[in-house]
């Protein structure tokens, strides 16, 4: 999504999912946390046992090396393992793929607008130090985005965007666009709902990271998030990011097996 400006250092005046409500998909999925967690889980993770000790409560089917503080931070559940649906898209490189193509390989999906200055900067960085963590088994990881930006859809804005946020140092790296009416239906299938009154406003989507396992079926989905300077500026603390990182790089790599 489009929004202020690039990380930044500032009083944050807010902690919240960017802009943009969760879909429908995505508010099923959170409602699959609370009941795999008895109701509690990632929608409340610092209820409190008493006046003076927080509680971070767990959700269930969550790996034990991904720690319960990460699993918070990235609102990370599991979803029914279904096949995650299927589409052709043309990358940053003008090649034509299918999903299907990276059978064999896990696979870490978001949704991004190529002219986004909010939170998609924040997730390129968290993708590139993922791919870093993940080491050799990298090359059984697919790192894939499909461009929400109806009005930047050209292969050279993939592109761009790419280069721009260092997502082109990621060997499996596909920046996925197309014609608009396909790009629509992969954003129905996957839950996402794009808000694009007219090419001058900001891109607000659903902000939503699903993890594919080698077979091809969803097992994960995750939140990205940022907080905001006063100005308006979308940042997140470098531990934060780090944790990110870390998380996507282990569950990434427990589904490639």
């Amino acid at each position: 999504m489009t929004g202020q400006g690039d990380e930044a250092s500032g009083t944050s005046s807010d902690t919240s999912q960017p802009r943009g409500g969760p879909s429908n998909r995505a508010l099923a999925i959170l409602a699959v946390i609370v009941v795999l967690a008895g109701g509690f889980a990632i929608l409340a993770p610092h209820l409190r046992a008493s006046a003076s000790q927080p509680t971070v409560l767990r959700a269930t089917g969550i790996p034990t090396d991904i720690s319960t503080q990460t699993a918070a931070l990235m609102g990370l559940a599991p979803v029914p393992a279904k096949r995650a649906p299927g589409f052709v898209l043309t990358d940053q490189h003008a090649a034509t793929m299918s999903i299907a193509a990276f059978r064999g390989k896990a696979v870490v999906l978001e949704f991004m607008d190529p002219h986004c200055t909010d939170i998609c900067p924040i997730v390129s960085q968290e993708f590139v130090d993922a791919n870093r963590y993940l080491g050799p088994t990298a090359s059984k990881v697919a790192f894939v985005a499909v461009n929400v930006n109806q009005y930047h859809a050209s292969v050279a804005a993939m592109s761009s965007y790419s280069q721009a946020h260092l997502l082109d140092t990621i060997p499996s790296w596909h920046f996925f666009t197309g014609a608009v009416p396909a790009l629509k239906s992969v954003w129905r299938a996957y839950g996402v709902d794009v808000q694009a009154p007219n090419p001058n406003a900001d891109i607000i989507h659903t902000s939503v990271v699903y993890f594919i396992d080698a077979k091809g079926h969803e097992r994960y989905a995750a939140f990205p998030l940022a907080e905001h300077t006063a100005a308006g500026t979308a940042f997140l603390p470098a531990s934060q990011v780090t944790a990110w990182g870390h998380g996507i790089a282990l569950l990434a790599g427990q589904l490639s097996r």
